[in-house]
């Protein structure tokens, strides 16, 4: 019989002995690179809490990367991950550090594409695997990625929100929750929808081109 190591297949979706460290980790992964539009040249990982003090033993290093690179928490790949960021030329840090009043398993991504780009996300794995985003690029909102998810930032003015409704109204998607979130007032707002219907290209494409008010968007189609 085969003996099996601790990041062997312990469960039907994931690969290593934490759901919490290691595939909460690697889908926090998956999130954070839908932001990011350049190839990735450098990541620094802030580790809090628990993250910092067993990030290694529990391969959360391993799952972090994994995600940024697409790799599903499931997949054997991701106890490589580490080698196969190498491998394509990407530099790492994990850096342990106190993130103040958030979940003790959280990992603030610092990506630094190799056209100058960066982009900051923070998340919180909070158990059994699911996450939650709770800050991209400096602003506050609350992700968890479990449904299809539309991301959108806009201007805060009238008509951004209702021009964004009125098209999902035509593709006959319906919202199954929607929160805006802001920092100040006529600036730039994010919108978090979940939908109950599954979402694609097409979708994001209107969104992105119907209106100077609309600047990104971004889907999740559950993880």
């Amino acid at each position: 019989m085969k003996n099996y190591s601790a990041f062997e297949i312990i469960g039907p979706r994931m690969i290593g002995p934490s759901s919490s460290h290691t595939a909460g980790a690697a889908k926090l992964g998956k999130i954070a690179l839908l932001f990011v539009k350049d190839d990735i040249e450098r990541v620094d990982f802030l580790l809090h809490g628990s993250f910092a003090e067993t990030y290694k033993g529990h391969g959360t290093d391993r799952a972090l990367m994994a995600g940024l690179l697409g790799i599903n928490e499931d997949d054997e790949s991701l106890r490589y991950s580490l080698d196969i960021a190498k491998e394509k030329g990407i530099n790492y840090k994990f850096i342990p550090t106190d993130l103040g009043e958030v979940h003790p398993n959280t990992v603030k991504f610092i990506i630094y594409g190799v056209n100058g780009e960066i982009v900051e996300v923070i998340g919180s794995s909070v158990g059994g695997g699911s996450v939650k985003i709770i800050e991209i690029n400096g602003m506050k909102l609350e992700v968890i990625g479990e449904y299809p998810t539309l991301i959108t930032k806009h201007l805060d003015v009238p008509g951004a929100v209702a021009s964004i409704s009125k098209i999902l109204a035509e593709e006959e998607i319906n919202i199954a929750y929607m929160n805006v979130f802001r920092q100040d007032k006529g600036k730039d707002a994010l919108m978090v929808i979940e939908s109950d219907h599954k979402l694609d290209e097409h979708l994001v494409e209107r969104l992105k081109n119907s209106s100077e008010k609309i600047k990104e968007v971004y889907m999740i189609n559950g993880l």
